[in-house]
């Protein structure tokens, strides 16, 4: 049953909605039809049968009444009293009511000034003409237009709540696309300059460059191209269908394309000219080149002034320009310059996709190549991870080290087919690698008797690297056998069927051994992980095991010397601290950088500045999905199998025993601790056989299990105790 107060409502809405719906009708009767006949109803014969207007003798009436006094504004009314009949018929709440009458009843006086500005009698009606005469009288017709503009103005203002910072963005906005469609113009005359230059280089005048002029350059976006094209394999005997995946499966993002804001190169040539010369130092500034995230400025110093003093003015560039940071290398290696690295207000996006589709990547000979993302001078940066050939990522939480181990993975998949290349993922947080789950059959190693692909608990990571060290050892017997030096020659051998064992009967995958969260790793196991990567990464180069180790903590307690020493590559995005910088670089930097992307790498010999290119997660699982669908592997490829628990029966009999068990066995009872470090020493044995003595000793009751940095516990205390259980 509807309500009473319901029933009003609903009558008040009808009524209001055909009020205005009549109303309407009857103005539009006034202009169309004869309004001198309309007139004759005010006269005293009253005469409504000769009336021409639509609605009859009241809509006469009321539209000679309405318009008369407000013109054309008087269709206001007729708006007011429909949205009115509206929200009460539909009972709608977002319409506010004080705030309608307030729009309508402003433009009501508004608008009838405004139009007696530019009409007659029958637009602005009697209450315009007459208000806009005496307001004419009071402050002039230009007061008049004044008034009505700032009136207008505050109108917008009061109403919408815009603030004076959405001004400032719409001028800056127009202010951009003004500058955008400056910098074509420059960029063309750059290009015509160019042109003219190479056709007449035996001109000295063209030679010359203006003292004040700067030069602005931006490289050109590289050629693309549009088939995707893939490396050929290097195994004849594999027989799986492998479809390579398409650079479709990557997002393309709007604003790739770098564009040059003349007035902000300017304005930090400026700034930078005033702080130097603040400090007394005269330099010239004749070269910017835009990046996708940074500006480089080349400045040329005066006649004495020190290298060293603009070194040490960083900050207060930084202060002046009002910069995140601002990174001056003194000099540019190569150049007889100084450059000065400012951040762009606008970066640009640096995309997986832009960076794959590029023909240096896809033209790329190398053997597992990376494409890490864009210099300064926007070009793709590539680079071969077997020639690093071990990779060091370090950076602070949220600067890019998931993205950056993403973008090298993903560089790999799009490169390699399942049988060149294996990865073996380890994954402490075990949310961060988890996408890659999907390509175990395809792309992933692990051991045997492990269920997941992803390693993410400690113990089996140290078996990992034990079982890694064991392959390593294989390895080094088959190139051994076959005579060669390293695997690419190993497997062109097996290629060309140069066989000279029957051992030799594949080629052999390259092994990626990826550590995410390596400071967690070192703080829960410490020698036991670190003592066999230092192992890992002085003698894998050669038999294609390669390590990429990323950490958030670039302290010396984390990256020890003898894991620095063997990882010559390493890059490194924002850190806090100076100090942290010098100890993953063993230079500063790395504090000046602008986070999201933003890194250093560091390759031995040279420093260069990179944006990594950005990929998604979605965009990672779009293609791991992609692998994931197509036919596989049976299971993941299979690492060496380490002691198993059967082994050592439990009746105490030496079987597969070490010989050196039982002397190894007496020291630790002897020494009441045990590591694999000290059989090591005590008995001068390999790394890999004092880890299975160990093993053993642990399965036969002599050593407790791994207990993180705090080393194992002997569980026997006296020899007498041994010889029983041994």
């Amino acid at each position: 049953m509807v309500n009473r107060q319901d029933k009003i409502k609903l009558i008040i809405g009808i009524v209001a909605i055909s009020l205005s719906l009549l109303m309407f009708l009857a103005f539009n009767s006034h202009w169309t039809n004869n309004i001198s006949d309309q007139s004759d109803i005010l006269s005293e014969s009253k005469d409504y049968l000769n009336t021409q207007n639509i609605i009859g003798g009241i809509g006469s009436e009321a539209s000679e009444f309405f318009i008369r006094l407000f013109g054309v504004s008087a269709y206001l009314i007729v708006s007011l009293v429909m949205i009115l009949g509206l929200k009460i018929l539909f009972s709608i709440k977002k319409i506010n009511t004080l705030r309608l009458f307030m729009h309508h009843i402003f433009f009501l006086i508004w608008a009838p000034l405004f139009l007696s500005q530019f009409s007659n009698i029958k637009l602005p009606g009697q209450i315009g003409l007459n208000t806009s005469e005496n307001l004419i009288i009071m402050i002039g017709q230009v007061g008049l237009i004044i008034l009505l503009i700032v009136s207008l103005l505050l109108f917008i203002i009061l109403m919408f709540n815009i603030s004076l910072k959405y001004v400032k963005d719409i001028i800056q906005k127009i202010s951009n696309l003004r500058d955008y469609k400056k910098s074509e113009t420059i960029l063309n005359e750059l290009e015509n300059k160019k042109q003219i230059k190479s056709k007449n280089l035996d001109d000295p005048k063209l030679d010359k460059i203006e003292e004040n002029t700067t030069l602005i350059e931006v490289a050109k976006e590289e050629n693309i191209v549009s088939n995707n094209k893939t490396s050929k394999l290097n195994t004849d005997n594999d027989s799986l269908e492998y479809e390579y995946p398409k650079l479709g499966l990557l997002k393309e993002y709007p604003k790739n394309k770098i564009s040059i804001n003349e007035r902000e190169v300017e304005t930090n040539k400026q700034l930078i000219e005033d702080t130097l010369r603040d400090f007394k130092i005269d330099v010239q500034i004749k070269k910017a080149t835009i990046g996708p995230t940074i500006t480089l400025y080349e400045i040329i110093p005066n006649k004495g002034v020190q290298i060293a003093k603009i070194k040490n003015l960083e900050n207060d560039i930084a202060l002046r320009i009002k910069a995140i940071g601002v990174r001056i290398i003194a000099p540019l290696p190569g150049k007889g310059t100084v450059g000065i690295e400012v951040p762009n207000q606008n970066p640009t996006i640096v995309s997986m996709k832009n960076v794959l589709e590029s023909e240096k990547f896809q033209n790329a000979k190398l053997e597992l190549p990376i494409a890490l993302g864009k210099t300064i001078s926007n070009e793709t940066f590539v680079i071969d991870l077997t020639k690093m050939p071990h990779l060091l990522i370090a950076g602070a939480t949220g600067q890019g080290k998931s993205v950056g181990l993403n973008t090298i993975l993903c560089s790999i998949l799009y490169k390699k087919h399942p049988s060149e290349v294996k990865f073996i993922l380890v994954d402490p947080k075990k949310v961060e690698l988890t996408l890659y789950n999907k390509i175990e059959q395809h792309f992933l190693a692990k051991l045997p008797n492990n269920d997941d692909a992803i390693i993410t608990d400690t113990k089996n990571v140290v078996n990992t690297l034990k079982s890694l060290c064991i392959e390593m050892d294989r390895r080094y017997d088959l190139l051994k056998k076959l005579e060669v030096r390293n695997i690419q020659e190993y497997n062109n051998k097996i290629n060309a069927n140069k066989l000279t064992n029957l051992y030799a009967d594949k080629t052999l995958p390259y092994l990626v051994l990826v550590i995410d969260e390596f400071a967690d790793l070192i703080m829960t196991a410490g020698k036991e992980v670190e003592i066999p990567i230092a192992r890992l990464a002085q003698l894998s180069r050669a038999i294609g095991i390669h390590l990429i180790i990323a950490t958030q903590r670039p302290t010396t307690n984390i990256i020890t010397g003898t894991i620095k020493a063997n990882f010559p590559t390493r890059i490194a995005f924002r850190v806090i601290q100076g100090v942290d910088s010098k100890t993953i670089l063993d230079a500063v930097g790395a504090n000046q950088l602008i986070g999201r992307g933003d890194m250093l790498i560091s390759t031995g010999s040279s420093l260069e500045r990179i944006q990594c290119a950005f990929i998604d997660t979605p965009e990672v699982e779009k293609l791991t999905s992609f692998i994931g669908q197509q036919q596989g592997y049976n299971t993941a490829f299979k690492l060496p199998k380490l002691i198993d628990e059967n082994t050592i029966k439990g009746d105490n009999q030496e079987i597969d025993r070490d010989p050196l068990f039982k002397e190894a066995a007496i020291l630790i009872v002897m020494h009441q601790q045990g590591s694999t470090s000290m059989i090591q020493r005590k008995l001068k044995l390999g790394y890999n056989r004092a880890g299975r003595i160990i093993d053993q000793l642990e399965l036969a009751g002599v050593l407790g299990p791994l207990q993180g940095s705090k080393g194992r516990k002997v569980l026997v205390e006296t020899e007498e105790e041994l010889n029983q259980i041994i």
